[in-house]
Formats: structure tokens, sequence, C-alpha cells
């Protein structure tokens, strides 16, 4: 018997990273996982892995700036599986950097629409699915910066990622009576592919290492630990938090 056994659920961003990371070990823990990224081929392995484990789970690809996806994703695991009772919205984009007065609107709106209005959109209709039940989890993946941290030409992202933990507490106190707890996690740096994406020499890897208390940074598998004790009932009590899970990077700049 896992800590997530007999629960249902929703991972987005869940192609690569942390939300891989993060389903594959709900499905270790018991849950009957429906996952969800762009990448279709990714989804279909995932879901192959998880079930040659032992695991339930099935795919839908899409965009979570679509409200139909969001929708769609509950109407999934209903259907599936009869319930709904944990949403992991992990889905996100770095979107585009540099200075802020280079920045298009596009590129700032495109940012805040994948990161803060696709988070809100899946948590509506998982929120009204979790009522019926009684309660669930739902989870957000914000990030350390424009939190504890600043870092030059990331405004659209930083600005996304700080909004999910108004909308996390937002959330948790408006649908707390009703037994839903609503939090977030905020990384520090992952070894993702978005991680490395950023960081191609080994100058940046050294000053994003060095960053962290640590002096190293997360695998996804770490974050994915965090993201298991606020979905199941070890963390009954625990609402409207946004958690650091950071190595420290909040606590040093040297």
């Amino acid at each position: 018997m896992g800590r997530l056994s007999d629960k249902v659920a929703i991972v987005t961003g869940a192609s690569a990273g942390i939300g891989r990371a993060t389903a594959l070990l709900f499905a270790q823990e018991g849950a009957r996982v429906v996952v969800g990224a762009r990448r279709n081929a990714e989804l279909e392995e995932l879901v192959a892995q998880i079930r040659q484990a032992g695991g339930d789970a099935v795919a839908l690809a899409g965009d979570v700036r679509d409200e139909s996806y969001a929708r769609a994703l509950v109407e999934l695991a209903v259907e599936s599986y009869g319930r709904l009772d944990i949403a992991f919205n992990n889905a996100g984009t770095l979107g585009e950097g540099g200075p802020s007065t280079g920045v298009s609107a596009d590129g700032w709106s495109d940012t805040l629409a994948i990161n803060l209005t696709g988070a809100f959109l899946g948590a509506k209709h998982q929120i009204a699915q979790m009522q019926k039940n009684g309660g669930g989890s739902v989870i957000f993946t914000s990030t350390f910066v424009g939190y504890t941290f600043a870092f030059p030409g990331v405004a659209a992202y930083a600005a996304s990622k700080s909004g999910l933990v108004g909308l996390t507490q937002a959330l948790a106190a408006e649908f707390g009576p009703q037994g839903v707890r609503v939090n977030a996690i905020l990384p520090g740096a992952v070894d993702t592919d978005m991680y490395r994406s950023m960081n191609d020499t080994a100058e940046s890897q050294a000053f994003i290492t060095n960053l962290h208390a640590l002096k190293r940074v997360a695998a996804p598998e770490e974050l994915a630990r965090s993201v298991l004790y606020l979905a199941s009932d070890d963390s009954a009590f625990v609402t409207g938090t946004a958690s650091l899970v950071d190595g420290g990077a909040s606590i040093t700049r040297t």
C-alpha cells in the first residue's frame, strides 16, 4: 500500500523533468495517473513505463492555455477512474527573455498564459470536480526566482511564477472549507531540459550551483518527493503555502 493508494491524480508538464518524475512517483505510490503535456510521443512512452512497472496511467496531449484541454483532462480522470483527488499543475515555460525593454507584448502574454493562466484554468476545473469528492489537493510549480531572488532578463517568467503564489493563497482560502488544499512548490535550480538550455556553459552552471547553500542543483526526483508530500495525507493540515525547495538559494548569495 502506497501513500497515494486509491487516489487519482492529474500531472501536467509530464513529458519531462519534474512532471515526469512526479508522475512516476505518484504511480509507484499507488495513484492512478492522468498525464498531460504537448508532446504526445513522450506521454505515451511515460504511460508505457508506468504500466510496465505495474501502475495505471492514461495520457492526453494538449495545450494548457486552452480551457477545453483543462476540462478534458478532468473528464478523462473521471471517465477512466471515477474521481479526482490530486492535481499537479506543473506545465510551464521560461518564455521570452532578455532586457525587459525589448520583450514583446506577445512574448509577455504567452508566458503568463502558460505559466499562470494555464494553471488557473486547470485548477478551476480540478477543484470543481474535487468538491464532489469532498476535497483534494492542488499543487502548483512556482519558483524562487522573483520570490526570494531576482535575475535580470526573466521578467515575464518571474512575474508569472510569482503570480502563482498569490493564486495559491486565494484558492486555499476560498476552497479550504470544502476540503480542497492548495499549495505551491518553489524549486531552486533543477537538472531539467529547461535548466540545461538556460545554462549551456561550465561558467553558467558553476554560477547557478553556487547560488545554492547545498552547492548543487536538484534532481527532478527530489522535487517529486516534495510534491508527493503535498499530495498525500501527510500534509493534511497544510494549505496556502509557498514551499521553498531551493537548496538554500533563498539564504545565500555567494
